[in-house]
């Protein structure tokens, strides 16, 4: 039962890094067959096909997004008591954390598989969109209990401001992968950091 999880796992790993390379579309069952040093009856007995592959290799990354979330604004929350100091210090631990990784990001699986949408079915492409609409709950819930302290400078669409978390990471990996400056995605991290500061601070009194 363990080799068989050891497999199953090993398969998953080497799909990612893959997909992540190149994309869904190019990848083939049988290039990761012979990657991995097993036989094509192997691979079915853990996936179906591609497509069950794809499923879980989305929720596998999901998972482990959440549970990166969980412990680094989970510690944030622990550390400082103020919502925004901790959604700030979350947001500069996560910059710290993406600029430990040496080669840059690797990619997002859910932005992958959001490109490549019509070669799955509607079960994955649901399981994006539940992904997705997951984090701006998690990040609308952080941002609103700064809010209810600090009415920001500007008028916010609260969901919009959430939804502005996913879009600079996946926006910085893109920008990290195009500039070939691994450190990019971090940096813009750091400057939404920013930009949260300012929209937050109190205005100066007359």
């Amino acid at each position: 039962m363990r080799k068989g999880k050891e497999t199953r796992d090993r398969i998953l790993e080497v799909a990612e890094a893959a997909v992540l390379a190149k994309g869904f579309g190019a990848t083939s069952i049988e290039e990761l067959i012979v990657e991995i040093g097993i036989t094509k009856s192997g691979f079915f007995y853990h996936f179906r096909d591609k497509n069950e592959l794809a499923k879980a290799l989305l929720n596998r990354y999901i998972d482990a997004d959440e549970r990166i979330f969980d412990d680094i604004f989970g510690r944030a929350g622990e550390l400082m008591d103020d919502p925004l100091q901790s959604f700030l210090l979350g947001l500069k631990l996560l910059a710290e954390l993406l600029s430990d990784l040496p080669n840059g990001h690797p990619g997002c699986l859910v932005a992958t598989s959001c490109y490549y949408e019509r070669l799955f079915d509607r079960e994955i492409q649901d399981i994006n969109r539940l992904a997705v609409l997951r984090w701006r709950t998690r990040f609308r819930g952080l941002i609103q209990e700064i809010i209810d302290v600090y009415p920001p400078r500007e008028t916010v669409d609260v969901d919009r401001l959430a939804d502005m978390v996913s879009t600079v990471l996946e926006g910085g990996i893109v920008m990290s992968k195009a500039l070939r400056e691994p450190d990019t995605l971090a940096s813009q991290l750091l400057v939404f950091r920013t930009f949260i500061k300012l929209l937050f601070q109190p205005s100066p009194q007359n």
